[in-house]
């Protein structure tokens, strides 16, 4: 692990982490870069300029991160809203098949889209073998929220593949701490605000260019235009040609603030953050004798229904939380094994 925390000085340089703070789950903590902008953007006058120079780098950011050419990805504030899109361009009576307890972001829009698109949960670990030829669509998280486990994406994908099925991947809780490449989905959302430490309101959405031919840009406005300065006014302006013609207007502060943390994370080698704080999560599952998952997760999770264990790391100064009757701690690279030490005594073990 020590080369691994070597090799990541850099981002860590980034944080000054309180003790404890064992939440990136739930909201990561801001870098340097990102305190020194925000403060800068709101100590002069407003540049639009520096704006738009803004959202364009950290789209570029963004995909150098998951690995698809800058052009296949629109920018948005929320996953919710760019789910919509896809789910208001499925035919009438699609089948969505989504994992049981999945966040309600990647669920809703789809239990809501009317016109007889139904929704079915199942099991995560029985996604792929539940594909069928009636599934229109397999939406899922690369990594639950509720759980932490780590999705098998690459049966999903074949599964998919073999019946002619799109799929969908909330990146939300892995993009930060994993490796992940988008062009393995036909679309792929993730906000910034958790494990890549951006102000809330910066989203990201892929697509595949074969999958985004077949959508409808019902969110279009003015930056979804060809050259959005002269698509302001009326009704003829082309959309662009891109992934661009499925952005919605940006928060131009958040992405100011996102620019120089999603630098930083594009800068690092994903892989050794993945060891770095996989190795943290399974320091501490072994303190507190839990199985290990079938694939690493930075997130660690287990039963307390009655917050108790939650309430003792509270107290301990120890920021965690809980999720669907369960305890949740994460692990980034802002933590180290002082934490693991400290968690695992708070709770007695």
């Amino acid at each position: 692990m020590l080369a691994t925390r070597d090799s990541l000085a850099p981002l860590r340089a980034q944080f000054t982490a309180p003790a404890g703070y064992l939440a990136a789950c739930t909201a990561g903590l801001p870098t340097a870069g990102t305190r020194d902008a925000v403060a800068a953007e709101y100590s002069r006058r407003p540049d639009v300029d520096e704006y738009c120079r803004a959202v364009e780098a950290t789209r570029a950011h963004f995909a150098s991160l998951v690995g698809v050419a800058t052009d296949r990805v629109a920018i948005g504030s929320q996953t919710s809203v760019q789910v919509s899109l896809i789910a208001a361009s499925l035919p009438d009576g699609a089948e969505v098949l989504v994992p049981e307890h999945e966040f309600s972001s990647l669920v809703l829009p789809f239990v809501h889209a009317g016109r007889g698109v139904h929704v079915r949960p199942v099991p995560l670990a029985d996604l792929a073998a539940e594909v069928t030829t009636a599934t229109s669509l397999v939406a899922f998280s690369l990594v639950q929220s509720a759980s932490g486990a780590v999705a098998d994406a690459d049966a999903i994908c074949a599964a998919a593949a073999r019946v002619g099925a799109r799929t969908l991947c909330d990146a939300t809780q892995a993009v930060g701490w994993m490796p992940v490449t988008a062009a393995r989905f036909d679309a792929l959302v993730c906000h910034a605000y958790k494990w890549l430490c951006a102000p809330r309101g910066v989203a990201f959405l892929t697509l595949s260019e074969d999958f985004a031919r077949g959508l409808r840009p019902a969110h279009a406005g003015w930056y979804a235009g060809d050259d959005p300065w002269a698509s302001c006014y009326g009704g003829d302006a082309p959309l662009a040609g891109c992934a661009r013609r499925f952005d919605v207007s940006p928060a131009w502060q958040a992405f100011v603030g996102a620019e120089p943390a999603l630098r930083a994370f594009a800068e690092t080698d994903m892989t050794a953050v993945h060891a770095y704080v996989t190795a943290l999560a399974a320091s501490f599952r072994a303190r507190l004798a839990l199985p290990a998952p079938e694939r690493a997760s930075a997130i660690v999770t287990w039963p307390d229904a009655g917050g108790t264990d939650l309430a003792r790391l509270s107290a301990a100064g120890i920021t965690a939380s809980g999720r669907n009757g369960s305890a949740r701690v994460a692990f980034h690279v802002f933590n180290d094994l002082a934490d693991v030490e400290r968690a695992a005594a708070a709770l007695g073990r």
